[in-house]
């Protein structure tokens, strides 16, 4: 796969009618159709028969440390705001006894081949607490040699003596928050990070063998110029992390109140946002970097990359991988887990999360129960996500008549193209990927609060 750097034109009119809000698909169904009316009993019994049915099947888990010493203004996290890493012992006792009624309900399949720590900020947590926590999932689960272990950091807060701690437990990759290095856009988001800072994480991580070293880039940013923005991009460049991700800003007010903060006039929006992306794309890929999915970036040796020229990249709620864990289980507040067909969430408050697990039950909240069709359409959904390929099959057009119709739409625009029974997004398709898997998705409704395609 050669690397792409010219940006495909998008015009104005393209623009306007797919720049509208539509989901990431990091789940299928998505999460606003799930419902209260699937909780602890069918999370518990998923876990049961994944326990039964899977015992040999690695698992991946996620890990959710809600805690950060502030709240930027940007920010779409689930987070809790606290001073003191004191703070966080009770909810860390919660997610060993969490842990506990999982592996009980588990059985005998233990094995893990993926395990994210996310945020909030897993390194708001001491040593102390870092050891601790990684000890009740060793005890708890076989963590493979060849395992993929990531954590998520800000290196406004991140010790080197934290990261030499994590990568002696067994952590081999990390992802650092960036977002901009601009000082004004910095101070519009409430977020101080200076490029040395960025750059001696980096070093520090680099030398202490950490591999796959990601930086979360965010672009539609309040006082984000091109000139701003290309400043910005020419400093990451001279650092040379292994993967970027180049995200949209998803302005949703109306889900994450902090947002309101920001200064509204000052967000680029439409043409204006579209060309920081473009800045981004044509930077990152003229210095060797291949395109991953919608919004990544990784060096053309890196397994991410690899895993997309043979079309075998997938994706779940810890982002892009090459290992297709069967089931995912999480742990902690707002933890999703999809385990054996089913999506589980757990609640938003800690006060209720804590009393849920102390009480020896499962802190779910909502989720959603995959029928079969819901399964064949998430596949489909991921492949053209993660690898802008699918074939529909045989039954193409007898399933997805009505699909084939609008992709064919689609395809008169410049976006897929479509033979027999396959699908390929093309270039201009990529920056609107969101909306060719769109068309396959049977729940999606414009008035859910989703952020815009670009």
């Amino acid at each position: 796969m050669s690397t792409v750097c010219d940006f495909p034109r998008v015009n104005d009119a393209l623009l306007q009618r797919l720049d509208v809000p539509i989901p990431r698909y990091t789940s299928y169904p998505t999460a606003p159709v799930w419902t209260e009316s699937v909780g602890r009993q069918a999370h518990a019994a998923a876990l049961s028969r994944a326990g039964r049915q899977r015992p040999d099947a690695p698992l991946s888990i996620y890990v959710h440390i809600p805690f950060c010493r502030e709240r930027c203004s940007f920010c779409g996290c689930n987070v809790v705001i606290a001073r003191s890493p004191a703070k966080a012992d009770a909810y860390l006792g919660a997610l060993v006894r969490e842990m506990d009624i999982v592996a009980g309900l588990l059985g005998e399949r233990r094995t893990v081949s993926q395990i994210h720590w996310g945020g909030g900020t897993p390194t708001f947590l001491n040593e102390r607490q870092i050891e601790g926590l990684w000890t009740a999932i060793a005890r708890r689960f076989r963590v493979l040699p060849d395992a993929e272990v990531a954590v998520e950091i800000d290196p406004k807060v991140t010790t080197r003596s934290q990261l030499a701690l994590l990568r002696k437990l067994g952590f081999n990759r990390m992802s650092m928050g960036v977002q901009d290095l601009d000082p004004d856009v910095q101070d519009a988001i409430s977020r101080i990070q200076t490029p040395q800072q960025t750059a001696d994480m980096l070093d520090s991580a680099r030398e202490l063998g950490f591999r796959g070293i990601n930086f979360d880039l965010i672009y539609g940013l309040p006082r984000q110029t091109p000139q701003s923005w290309a400043r910005t991009l020419d400093q990451v460049l001279a650092m040379s992390p292994d993967r970027m991700a180049v995200y949209a800003f998803a302005h949703v007010p109306q889900v994450r109140p902090n947002q309101k903060r920001l200064p509204l006039a000052e967000l680029p929006h439409g043409v204006a946002k579209l060309e920081l992306f473009r800045l981004a794309w044509e930077a990152f890929t003229g210095r060797g970097y291949r395109p991953i999915g919608m919004d990544h970036f990784a060096r053309p040796d890196d397994e991410l990359a690899e895993a997309q020229a043979r079309r075998a990249l997938t994706r779940n709620f810890q982002g892009y991988s090459v290992r297709a864990a069967s089931d995912v289980v999480a742990f902690g507040i707002t933890g999703i887990s999809d385990v054996d067909g089913l999506y589980v969430q757990n609640g938003h408050s800690l006060a209720r999360y804590q009393d849920a697990i102390v009480e020896g039950e499962l802190a779910t909240e909502r989720g959603f129960t995959c029928s079969a069709e819901d399964v064949r359409r998430r596949a489909i959904i991921t492949q053209i996500m993660c690898n802008f390929h699918v074939d529909l099959g045989a039954s193409a057009e007898r399933l997805f008549a009505s699909e084939l119709e609008r992709l064919r739409e689609l395809e008169a625009e410049g976006l897929v193209e479509v033979r027999g029974s396959e699908l390929t997004v093309t270039p201009l398709g990529r920056i609107f990927v969101r909306n060719v898997a769109s068309i396959f998705d049977a729940y999606l409704a414009s008035e859910r609060p989703f952020s815009r395609a670009v």
